[in-house]
């Protein structure tokens, strides 16, 4: 039998609570593999140093740094979330042990929300939402959005499904990625060198990209002062790509005429913060991905990795140790 571990915090939202009810509805989905499988339950450590004596695998979204780098039979880390900053510097981390992540589980989500979220900015709803607040009627017209450029910073599975939205609207979408590889879903790939220049060409900029060393605020002051007047940001990747204090100053100023920021560094965000008073932004609270059967996802992923290791195939979502995601 194969041992494996669920590990959940109570203060995390429910939506991704590993709970006996959400592995008993995975497990008859794959009842062949679960059958396979002896697993163990845990809540905010209460079993975690017992359960990973034994455990080969565990699902876990926070986790214990100190009991994980010493569990002795560990092979297979899997983690709720797509993003994986919080683990890095993985140094901690016994090289034997695969690390895998839940990217590409929201991409129909991201869809919708990518498509919402431009038309939204397009069509100045920051400043119609602010208007009907403060009893004022004033009528920002505009063209269709078709043919209008948008570009995407970190095109994984989460910026392909935003360029999917984007496309949705029949708008020109140019992928910056590391590499530059052109990308299929993408009119145009330019590498992460070329960002300066392209940032004045576009009308929208979609944040995608995972936290890394290299991507840290990487959205800056200067940067933003490229975008055209008028433009607007969204971020769905992670809080601090952008310098989030030079956003407010571009709201303020009206260099951009509007952001949707679905990420924060504090979550959730206290209600005495600056940021929820700051002109022409729109705060959604951490939903762009996310859907009611987020677990669910989770589970079916790593059940397809699961039939992956007995088979001797190749593992989906492995998170590359060198790149940080």
């Amino acid at each position: 039998m194969y041992r494996l571990h669920l590990e959940s915090s109570k203060k995390r939202n429910p939506l991704f609570h590993l709970t006996e009810d959400a592995w008993n509805l995975a497990s008859k989905r794959h009842p062949d593999l679960s059958s396979k499988i002896e697993v163990s339950i845990g809540w905010d450590g209460d079993i975690l140093e017992q359960s990973l004596s034994s455990a080969q695998g565990i699902i876990v979204g926070p986790l214990n740094k100190e009991l994980i780098a010493t569990a002795p039979k560990l092979e297979w880390i899997h983690t709720t979330g797509a993003g994986v900053d919080h683990l890095f510097p993985i140094d901690w981390l016994p090289e034997r042990i695969l690390v895998t992540n839940s990217s590409g589980i929201h991409a129909d989500k991201t869809e919708d929300f990518i498509s919402m979220a431009l038309l939204m900015l397009h069509n100045r709803m920051p400043q119609i939402i602010a208007n009907q607040v403060n009893r004022q009627w004033q009528a920002p017209y505009q063209f269709n959005i078709k043919n209008k450029t948008v570009a995407i910073l970190g095109f994984g599975d989460l910026g392909q499904a935003a360029g999917r939205g984007a496309k949705r609207l029949g708008m020109n979408v140019v992928a910056i990625t590391r590499t530059g590889k052109p990308q299929l879903t993408a009119d145009k790939t330019v590498p992460i060198e070329d960002l300066d220049s392209v940032l004045p060409t576009v009308h929208f900029l979609v944040v995608a990209a995972p936290l890394t060393a290299k991507t840290q605020n990487i959205i800056n002051k200067q940067r933003l002062a490229l975008l055209p007047s008028g433009s607007g940001v969204i971020n769905i990747g992670r809080a601090t790509v952008i310098d989030n204090a030079a956003l407010k100053e571009s709201l303020i100023d009206q260099h951009l005429s509007g952001a949707i920021l679905d990420v924060f560094e504090l979550e959730p965000i206290p209600s005495d913060a600056d940021i929820w008073t700051v002109p022409n932004l729109i705060i959604t609270p951490h939903i762009s991905c996310d859907s009611p059967d987020y677990i669910q996802r989770v589970l079916d992923l790593w059940f397809e990795n699961f039939s992956n290791l007995l088979h001797k195939k190749s593992f989906k979502n492995i998170v590359n140790r060198n790149l940080g995601y």
